[in-house]
């Protein structure tokens, strides 16, 4: 039996209300690129989770299959409306794979870090590319390593001091290891804490990683609306392709 790891019941249960809410708008343009990048309505999802970005895509007509680890996040999704009959596989994303090809494999809301070494990132690169139809896309959405942020040989960086959550991010610099701990204050006076391990990398190795999968960067924005990215952006949105097969030179 798969373990659900760090996605487990508890925090299933409670996804959708602390990661659901983007800005205004946030998802919106988030759903509408990908619907774009879709061009012939196919799309996988690694890390699917609850679906709060692959049943907005399903509600418009794109045909989405997913895989992701937690059968609790899973569970989640089949309770909402469009997820019951969902295409699911349960599994890793770098290794678990789905009988199909698509038009656009994608893995948003700095979910490559999940996977804590670099081989499993690479490996996640090239089972995309895998999945990918001649002249499809593979997109990442995730962070820029906020190291700029950090003074020199400091290894903790505070992301969250709300009255009711507590956030704090530990790097290792060494490694490209960090892991971040969310302490929450409930209503019903409970303190709950979690602390996930990543894996972060640089825009540059990804892109290293999507050569020896055979990919090629197409684009890279600095958020959904396209914005140029730049040496202050904070995540980018990173889109490789696949190249069009190329038909063999016949001999005479």
């Amino acid at each position: 039996m798969i373990s659900d790891g760090f996605f487990d019941a508890r925090v299933a249960a409670s996804y959708d209300r602390l990661h659901g809410q983007d800005a205004p708008g946030g998802l919106s343009e988030m759903v509408d690129q990908l619907e774009a990048l879709a061009t012939d309505r196919t799309a996988l999802e690694f890390a699917i989770g609850t679906g709060r970005v692959a049943l907005p895509l399903v509600a418009r007509g794109v045909e989405v299959a997913g895989i992701d680890y937690s059968g609790s996040m899973i569970k989640q999704l089949r309770a909402k409306d469009g997820g019951k009959d969902m295409a699911i596989t349960i599994g890793d994303m770098a290794s678990a794979t789905v009988n199909a090809q698509f038009s656009l494999v994608f893995l948003v809301y700095n979910s490559i870090d999940n996977l804590t070494t670099q081989a499993l990132q690479s490996a996640c690169f090239r089972n995309a590319a895998r999945h990918l139809k001649p002249g499809g896309r593979f997109l990442i959405e995730t962070l820029v390593p906020p190291l700029q942020r950090l003074p020199f040989g400091e290894t903790k960086l505070a992301f969250a001091a709300e009255d009711d959550h507590w956030g704090i991010d530990v790097f290792d610099t060494v490694s490209q290891q960090y892991t971040s701990t969310h302490v929450r204050f409930e209503k019903d006076g409970e303190v709950e804490r979690l602390s996930i391990p990543f894996r972060y990398a640089w825009p540059a190795e990804l892109d290293l990683m999507a050569q020896m999968a055979g990919l090629a960067l197409e684009a890279r924005w600095a958020d959904w609306s396209q914005a140029p990215f730049t040496n202050t952006s904070t995540s980018h949105i990173s889109i490789w392709h696949k190249p069009e097969e190329q038909e063999e030179t016949k001999r005479p």
